[in-house]
This record gives C-alpha cells, structure tokens and sequence, in this order.
C-alpha cells in the first residue's frame, strides 16, 4: 500500500479546517493527522505527530503563520509548509517566500491547485499558485527599485529569458516545453543555464530576482 502523505492543518477557522480535510480525504494519497487554531498549537502537534507537510494560515491569534513558519523551519527542517493567504494579502508574499515555505497558495485557489501543492512540497519541488503569482509580481514590481550596474540579466539568450518569464508566472516545465514546441528536458536544460547565470538556486529566488527587476523589463 502506498505510504500517504501526512498532512497538518494549521487555521484559526474551524469551518475552513474541516472544508481542507474533506477535500484531502478525497485525494486518496493524503490524511489530515491533525489540526491546529494557531502557531503555538502547530508547534505542539508537530513535536507529537511528525506531519510531512503542514498547512499554514498566516493571520492566526496567539503565534501567526511566519512566525510558526520559520520555528518550525528552524526546529523541523525536513517539513515541509504549504502557506494558505487570503487573496489580496500582498504585504505577505515576501515575507513568506524568505520564512522558508516550501509553496504559497491562494485560499481562493481551486481545490485541485491545493492537492497539487501538497504532492509537489512533498516531492522536495517548490509550488507557487500561479494566482499569487501574477499578484506577487504585480504589487512589488513598482516598489523595488534596487538596480545593479552589471545585470547578468542581459547575458541570458533570447530562449532562456522567454523560460524565465514562464517560470516566474507559474508554468510547469511540461508547459513551458508545449508553449515553445520544445522538448522538457531541453527545458530543464535552459533552465539551469540561466539559473547559474542568475546565480539563484529554485523558483523561489527566481521569482524575487524578477520583483527586483521589475517584470515589464523581464
């Protein structure tokens, strides 16, 4: 039988929580193990139960979700944590992106997008709602103005920057490889290239590289 995923929830909302573990419970690879009213509470469970992935609300009383976020990280680091926003929570983005949080989602996502977080933080890859993406982008792009006289932005090719641009809205590999009638692992192989050329290491510090330049220059 295969292994599920152990999955904690962490809202100050009881009708929210119940609505995440039916849906789960309907996934087929993931249980609910527990649930948690804030970040104290989390702490707690996760020393109890050893959750592979913990869901976390970020505006909770008692201990909010960054600041449970980077204990956990600091105290837990093999788990994994999936950050749940209201939509319009644009002052969050960056600083749940730099507590560590494996992925970002919107609670206004579709149910599926959810499910899909989860097996991909699980996995060890990074999930960023492409919702909290384009919203991510659009609220910092204006206000970060940090400019670099060498931009190594400009030694990446035409196709490596299309990639980049794809990346940092949301698509998957599969689709960047169907929208430029590429193959994945040429992909993946464009990827890596401007990665190193950037001088980051995941999605994540991909995303801040483009705040930092402004994604109308991207």
């Amino acid at each position: 039988m295969q292994k599920k995923i152990r999955v904690l929830v962490v809202d100050d909302h009881t009708v929210v929580r119940d609505g995440i573990s039916a849906l789960l419970a309907l996934a087929g690879d993931m249980e609910v193990i527990g649930e948690a009213n804030n970040g104290n509470e989390a702490i707690e469970l996760i020393k109890k139960l050893m959750p592979n992935v913990v869901l976390m609300d970020i505006a909770m009383p008692v201990m909010g979700g960054l600041e449970a976020t980077r204990r956990i990280l600091k105290d837990f680091p093999g788990t994994k944590i999936l950050v749940l926003t209201q939509y319009d929570d644009k002052e969050y983005f960056l600083p749940v992106i730099e507590s560590g949080a494996s992925g970002f989602i919107s609670k206004a996502a579709a149910s599926s997008e959810l499910v899909t977080g989860i097996r991909s933080i699980y996995r060890g890859d990074s999930f960023l709602s492409p919702s909290v993406t384009k919203l991510l982008i659009e609220a910092y792009q204006r206000s970060i103005t940090d400019k670099n006289s060498h931009d190594p932005y400009n030694e990446l090719t035409q196709r490596e920057r299309d990639i980049f641009k794809l990346l940092v809205e949301g698509y998957t590999t599969q689709e960047i490889a169907y929208s430029l009638s590429i193959s994945p692992k040429t992909v993946e192989g464009h990827k890596t290239k401007l990665m190193n050329k950037l001088g980051v290491h995941n999605r994540f510090e991909l995303i801040k590289y483009a705040l930092r330049k402004g994604v109308n220059h991207i």
